[in-house]
């Protein structure tokens, strides 16, 4: 149900891409436990009826792909259509996966680049008219645009673009007083991270691998992650723009 009117979003309009599952859904369940209304997105119909499902009232649901620039048109008309504008702009949707640099097809780089830098791009620049002065935009970012992680060449290059992205747009929105920063989680225990191995068996090797590259020992939750997307979306941070978070257990700090 809606949050309580002490929450820290309290009468907030919250748009977040890739809010089906992993990080996207724990945000929207927080966001809306913190009393604003989430238009989530996804580009599965049965994955996005299952997450509003989950989180209740105080959510939207909208089918889309961020690569797709007629459904993100058709994602802010429905926002109107509410008579809503958009305080918090969560842009989370993207994705990748394990490709050698021999490895690596014009296939492979057109699909990464096309939901984390082309879907990213104009998931906010056409949020712009619909957004408050004064709003917060977050990007999803990674550890892997720092560091030269194997066969990650491509995502991690699109995740440096976003970073990028962050710093120019927190320069060209500060006459709107509209904050952009990164939140770069770490190893986190989602399904995408699930989805990059071939069994149930590889995925548990891989998980384990990953906790064992971090300082605390352990992969974060999504749930730890929508804790500081919401300070990046709330009143706390407010004289915080164009920083990437981390949030990562100390991967890329120690």
């Amino acid at each position: 149900m809606e949050g309580s009117p002490m929450g820290q979003l309290h009468g907030k309009t919250a748009v977040i891409t890739g809010g089906t599952s992993g990080i996207g859904l724990a945000a929207a369940r927080r966001f809306v436990a913190e009393g604003a209304h989430v238009f989530i997105t996804g580009r599965r119909e049965d994955a996005l009826g299952a997450a509003v499902a989950a989180i209740g009232s105080g959510v939207t649901g909208f089918r889309g792909d961020v690569a797709d620039l007629g459904d993100l048109d058709r994602l802010y008309a429905a926002v109107a259509q509410q008579g809503r504008r958009i305080d918090v702009l969560f842009a989370n949707a993207g994705g990748g996966s394990f490709r050698r640099l021999e490895q690596t097809s014009e296939e492979h780089f057109d699909q990464i680049f096309d939901s984390n830098v082309k879907g990213l791009l104009f998931t906010v620049q056409k949020a712009l008219p619909q957004l408050n002065d004064g709003a917060s935009v977050i990007l999803t970012g990674s550890t892997s645009a720092s560091v030269g992680k194997e066969a990650f060449g491509v995502y991690g290059a699109s995740k440096a673009a976003v970073r990028s992205f962050a710093r120019t747009w927190a320069n060209e929105l500060r006459g709107r007083h509209i904050r952009v920063n990164t939140l770069t989680p770490g190893p986190t225990d989602t399904p995408g991270i699930t989805g990059l191995a071939p069994d149930q068996e590889k995925a548990a090797q891989l998980k384990g691998f990953l906790a064992s590259q971090v300082p605390l020992g352990r992969m974060g939750t999504p749930d730890e992650i929508a804790s500081a997307a919401l300070f990046l979306a709330s009143e706390q941070s407010s004289f915080i723009t164009g920083i990437e978070l981390f949030v990562d257990g100390g991967v890329n700090q120690i």
